[in-house]
């Protein structure tokens, strides 16, 4: 019971990373109707942010944890400015091509400028682990904080996107672009700003997941953004609960299929379980049924 306890844990701080990812890429999909596959990417150029900050700039990790956030919103405006903007009437064959060769592109920058040797992320997080019951079941810090951090980012959302006119300018782009304009919506800015709030996630999530795995190559991002885009998809894509729910599930499945499985065999699972569910529930968990006007 101890050790199911533990796994089940340990998959929730897993599947929190996940849904922090996957909170970026519903919404950006949820809105811009685009599929930023770049995503994955922007995590790995956060990681390196603060690998950089605390290792070569001795900064405190809160200041190293906020330049990572810095610099991966902008790299998320930029990205969108000048890859994803040209292409907002264009077919989403396009912009899918596009959304890779941006992901190559970073992943390549990053071999160049750090190598492609694996480098040992130190942990950002220094809170002391939680034992549980007689000391079998233990917490680690940086469990807790990932878990805690993934409820705080979800309520704060959720109230963002219900309760600030920002908010409410997203949820009218995503109904109707062209009515949204009309209406004296700045839906270029309501774009960007959607991918900006992506991008500071990522660079969270890039954090978050370092800390608790200690290893950091140009490839880092490309799996849990992978991983992060089947929990959207699986809890509906475009629902903010919906990717919350999708990559906690995602993350217990993942982690209990290694446990009691086979470790070779998780990831295999993981994507059979997001079919099996597709074919019984296509539009996903929370996912609502789109109705085409014609």
């Amino acid at each position: 019971m101890s050790s199911f306890l533990s796994y089940l844990i340990t998959g929730i701080s897993l599947g929190s990373v996940y849904a922090i990812i996957a909170l970026g890429y519903t919404m950006v999909y949820g809105i811009a109707k685009m599929l930023n596959f770049a995503h994955g990417d922007v995590i790995m150029v956060g990681s390196y942010i603060a690998f950089l900050a605390v290792g070569a700039m001795g900064l405190p990790p809160i200041l190293a944890v906020i330049l990572a956030v810095v610099v991966c919103t902008t790299l998320g405006i930029t990205i969108e400015k000048i890859a994803y903007k040209p292409l907002r009437t264009a077919s989403p064959l396009a912009v899918l091509i596009t959304a890779i060769g941006v992901s190559y592109f970073l992943q390549n920058m990053a071999l160049l400028i750090f190598g492609a040797n694996t480098k040992m992320f130190t942990s950002l997080i220094s809170i002391d682990a939680i034992n549980i019951g007689d000391g079998t079941v233990v917490v680690t810090g940086e469990t807790l904080v990932t878990i805690l951090a993934c409820i705080f980012i979800m309520v704060c959302l959720t109230l963002f996107i219900n309760k600030t006119k920002a908010g409410q300018a997203m949820l009218a782009v995503s109904e109707d672009k062209g009515a949204a304009e009309l209406m004296g919506i700045n839906v270029n800015g309501t774009i960007s700003l959607t991918f900006a709030i992506g991008s500071a996630l990522a660079a969270i999530a890039g954090v978050l997941l370092c800390s608790a795995y200690p290893t950091l190559t140009p490839y880092t991002g490309s799996m849990p953004g992978i991983k992060a885009f089947v929990a959207a998809v699986f809890g509906g894509i475009g629902s903010i609960p919906g990717a919350f729910i999708g990559g906690i599930l995602l993350g217990v499945i993942e982690n209990m299929s290694k446990a009691y499985i086979s470790s070779q065999l998780s990831d295999a699972i993981v994507f059979s379980v997001l079919i099996i569910v597709l074919l019984v529930k296509p539009t996903g968990i929370l996912g609502k049924k789109i109705h085409e006007k014609v």
